[in-house]
């Protein structure tokens, strides 16, 4: 079984040697030109020296190496390194140099994920303004046309009053989902959980959203005919939210005369499985990763026409991660989207 001994020990073991070899050589040239040296008291004396040399030099070099690592330690705490901070200063040059390069690891993780933070946070808040602008200018400018002498004109002033209206509609709508959204986010999210028909709230979504899917001549069905109750454990106020917002989604994209369809399935472990499938326009890859943030848009330009807050995946998802669930998409450009997601099933 190998020794392993601090580098610093095999320094201070190597020069203590080279030391001892050269005042041994010495004595050894004193002895030969005078002959009437001790050789018993040489070797004590190359010994002593030797220990000597050993002390001297680990505690040099201990001491010189300490000043030094420990003035790079307080260097590093300026940066309020917790992981620093809590650990001994070592003068192992190995044991230094693994902290040091976990620490630069940690810190450009670290400038990188805020730098992704700061692009995420610019890009919300050009999103927010976008979002509340739109229907602002509108209401702004049908109240203007109005304060210049259009409401003189009863028929021009209903309809601009009207318009104005579903201007301010809008922004209250954005706003909720606004209020909502940092809810979720930050925890605050309370859940009422009790026993219901998964089923039933599909259905109640369907009787919902079927104006609105007539507009497009998009069939709202399910997958077959569920004769019996499909028990499920969840907040149902939020679990309807989750299938009306897909649902929409999938209506919003939807094309002429295509099929929204629900199926509900079985999975391990009292799980089911809820998926939301369309024949509409599908997603490009490229895309997916990013559908779940908030104001994302695959479509900058269609999707606005379509109206809604551009919250409505990422209040989903918060819902359904707040159940302790997952939520899956797949998707095909050109072909079609699935969304789905698992809720606990009542045995």
């Amino acid at each position: 079984m190998s020794i392993n001994f601090k580098k610093s020990y095999k320094f201070a073991i190597k020069s203590s040697v080279y030391i001892s070899l050269f005042i041994c050589f010495l004595l050894l040239l004193f002895h030969f030109f005078y002959q009437n040296i001790n050789l018993i008291f040489a070797l004590l004396a190359v010994s002593s020296i030797f220990i000597f040399s050993f002390f001297v030099l680990q505690y040099r070099v201990e001491k010189f190496i300490y000043r030094r690592v420990k003035k790079i330690y307080d260097d590093v705490s300026l940066l309020e390194s917790s992981t620093f901070r809590n650990q001994p200063i070592t003068t192992d040059m190995a044991t230094l140099t693994q902290e040091v390069q976990k620490f630069a690891k940690d810190k450009k993780l670290e400038i990188e994920t805020l730098k992704i933070r700061e692009e995420y946070r610019r890009e919300f808040l050009g999103n927010v303004s976008h979002e509340l602008k739109t229907p602002l200018f509108t209401v702004q400018g049908y109240l203007l046309t109005l304060l210049d002498g259009a409401m003189d004109d009863k028929n021009i002033r209903e309809k601009y009053l009207k318009r104005a209206e579903k201007g301010v509609e809008r922004l209250i709508y954005i706003v909720k989902d606004l209020d909502m959204i940092t809810k979720l986010e930050t925890g605050d999210i309370n859940l009422d959980l009790s026993e219901f028909d998964i089923v039933e709230v599909v259905q109640n979504v369907f009787d919902l959203l079927e104006m609105r899917a007539s507009k497009k001549n998009i069939t709202l069905t399910f997958d077959k005919k569920y004769k019996q109750k499909i028990l499920v454990f969840a907040d149902k106020e939020k679990t309807q939210q989750v299938v009306t917002n897909l649902v929409m989604n999938s209506i919003k994209y939807g094309k002429e005369n295509g099929t929204t369809e629900v199926s509900i399935e079985d999975l391990v472990n009292n799980k089911v499985i809820v998926r939301i499938t369309d024949n509409g326009e599908g997603i490009e890859k490229k895309h997916i990763p990013r559908l779940f943030e908030r104001f994302y848009r695959v479509d900058k330009s269609g999707a606005r026409s379509e109206g809604g807050s551009g919250l409505g995946l990422a209040i989903v998802k918060h819902i359904v991660e707040g159940h302790d669930e997952k939520i899956y998409i797949e998707s095909e450009f050109g072909v079609g989207s699935e969304f789905s997601f698992t809720l606990e099933k009542i045995k």
